[in-house]
């Protein structure tokens, strides 16, 4: 199993931004951030392979946030710009090592590792 850290979670007010980072102890094929508000279910917010940097995103976040990877493929941030009340989640970093599929990349199913979570609390 891979170990992830996250990092970068905090406060801010809404239009705001945040980026949160995570930092894999190993190899992935693909990696992801999820993100679970209080009483609700996890979501997928955003994933990338980690070889070809192909993307899932969300509806409700294209255009505001942005996941992205460094050289070394061990570490995958998440840029958020314009940050809305709604955004406010416990996120969670994720990381697969087998294969997924392009229709399943949203899928908390695919995922074998994951982080402990940082909070985002956006204020209106």
């Amino acid at each position: 199993q891979v170990q992830l850290v996250e990092s970068g979670g905090g406060s801010v007010q809404a239009g705001g931004s945040l980026r949160l980072s995570c930092a894999a102890s190993g190899n992935t094929y693909a990696m992801a951030w999820f993100r679970q508000g209080p009483g609700q279910e996890r979501e997928a917010v955003a994933a990338m392979y980690t070889e070809s940097g192909g993307t899932f995103y969300l509806d409700s976040v294209k255009g505001r946030f942005t996941i992205a990877r460094d050289s070394s493929k061990n570490r995958v941030y998440l840029q958020m710009n314009n940050l809305k009340f709604d955004d406010t989640a416990m996120y969670y970093c994720a990381g697969a090592r087998r294969k997924v599929p392009g229709s399943r990349m949203g899928s908390p199913d695919e995922y074998d590792s994951w982080g402990q979570g940082t909070q985002v609390t956006v204020s209106s």
